[in-house]
């Protein structure tokens, strides 16, 4: 909406950085126990009608959701793209898990398509999403958490990983990025070649290893970028 004020509230140093309007940043330092009261205040004190998150399963974000739902204001979803790389995912009221595309029957989608008749077939006119530009600016925002984080020692982080090893998982990633983009290109054209089916899915398991452990057999093999 042109013209309406922004409020944009933030859980470590990497989101200060990364929000360069120092006037409508709202940092919040407390403990996770803490964020329900401090949420409900704000929706009303700033008179808030919409909520903008990005992901909508993290502790945080969930409560926002269920306040936002509860109040009858707009709740915007965004994701990395259904399909990747290049698009980002816009949902209302919740993505992947919590989409409404999970109300779709086949006969639904079919309408959908030809109602947007050529339009879906236009091309992404920028390249967000990029892996280089996604690892690298990963490892910047986790550098912050992990040198400058001290004003918000108290609060919870949604990941198992510590902040630590998180911060070397993206730096190596950003080594890696020549040998990653060539693995990438050359796995999924060996299973085609050799006949082995490939299955994406969506999956409740918090870590990404116990998710491969009980993905993965001889008939269905998954790839993560």
């Amino acid at each position: 909406m042109a013209g309406a004020q922004v409020w944009r509230v933030g859980f470590n140093a990497g989101d200060r950085v990364f929000w360069p309007h120092r006037d409508s940043y709202i940092a919040f330092q407390d403990s996770q126990d803490q964020w329900a009261d401090t949420l409900d205040r704000l929706l009303s004190e700033k008179r808030i009608t919409d909520i903008v998150l990005y992901g909508d399963t993290r502790p945080l974000h969930a409560e926002a959701v269920r306040q936002g739902k509860a109040r009858g204001l707009r709740v915007h979803v965004l994701e990395e793209g259904y399909l990747r790389p290049y698009w980002v995912t816009y949902e209302r009221g919740g993505a992947n898990g919590h989409s409404r595309l999970l109300d779709l029957g086949i006969d639904d989608m079919r309408r959908a398509l030809r109602s947007k008749g050529a339009e879906v077939s236009f091309p992404t006119a920028s390249h967000w999403g990029d892996m280089r530009e996604h690892v690298f600016y990963g490892a910047l925002y986790h550098w912050f958490v992990m040198f400058t984080n001290r004003a918000y020692r108290e609060v919870q982080r949604h990941r198992e990983l510590p902040v630590q090893k998180e911060l070397m998982l993206y730096l190596g990633r950003l080594f890696l990025c020549p040998t990653t983009r060539w693995n990438g290109l050359s796995k999924p054209v060996g299973c085609v070649a050799g006949g082995i089916p490939i299955i994406w899915r969506f999956s409740s398991s918090s870590m990404m290893k116990a998710f491969g452990g009980t993905r993965i057999s001889k008939q269905w093999v998954s790839f993560w970028t």
